[in-house]
């Protein structure tokens, strides 16, 4: 029987082909397995939606146990309302607001763009609000719940119901004490250096409170004392809870 003549030039080259495919699969998977961490740290969650009501994620509806990603924008309607479970915080956007998720270093952050804002937590770095050049914080590791309101671009206020505050633009850093409130000023030199009717200290008119180097100014404002039950009874509630 004769046995078939083979070119061993084409099995040679075949077997080349086979060994370069070989090293680029394997060097694609090298490359994809030195990539995944860095895509799955950027995916991370950062809060749960736990509540929402005429509520928008982005351009979608904002449904209950929705996972929050940085550079996800919140939105509400017109009496509508959503609430986010941001590690040991939580923030609540009233109606007609909108906040942007982000990170700062290792803690869940929030921009307010408009609207109002409430924010609680017993951890000073748990979570940060922003507004525009302004920080808003809890400054202890109490209990506390914050309330910031967009007035404008330049202009928010900003109350401690529960714990004190810290507020910083900038090296310029002072603390909102508990039960206080303050209308808070972003441009020093487009203030009105009398201040709003009713502004000034306790309430009673007068100029506003500015530093030498200020970044801001601020005017006391009189306090109306509300009870925020999802705060109290949501966000400190036991950890032993599910």
């Amino acid at each position: 029987m004769t046995r078939p003549c083979v070119d061993r030039s084409t099995v040679t080259s075949k077997n080349d082909r086979f060994k370069v495919s070989s090293r680029i699969i394997a060097a694609l998977l090298s490359c994809t397995l030195l990539t995944t961490p860095v895509w799955a740290a950027s995916s991370s969650s950062l809060g749960t939606v736990v509540y929402a009501d005429r509520a928008h994620v982005g351009a979608g509806q904002a449904s209950v146990g929705a996972t929050i990603f940085s550079g996800d924008r919140l939105s509400t309607e017109q009496s509508g309302s959503v609430q986010v479970r941001a590690g040991a915080a939580r923030l609540l956007l009233s109606s007609a607001s909108s906040a942007t998720f982000s990170q700062d270093d290792a803690s869940p952050s929030a921009t307010l763009t408009f609207g109002s804002a409430t924010f609680s937590t017993a951890d000073s770095n748990a979570f940060a609000l922003h507004v525009a050049s302004a920080v808003i914080r809890p400054n202890t590791n109490q209990p506390t719940v914050g309330q910031v309101t967009v007035l404008n671009p330049k202009e928010l206020i900003v109350k401690s119901t529960r714990g004190s505050l810290s507020i910083s633009v900038g090296d310029d850093v002072r603390e909102i004490p508990e039960g206080a409130a303050y209308r808070i000023v972003l441009d020093p030199n487009a203030a009105d250096p009398q201040g709003p009717r009713g502004a000034g200290g306790k309430g009673q008119g007068g100029s506003p409170m500015k530093a030498a180097k200020s970044r801001f100014i601020w005017y006391a404002i009189a306090v109306t004392t509300a009870v925020t039950v999802w705060a109290f009874h949501e966000v400190f509630e036991s950890p032993d809870r599910p």
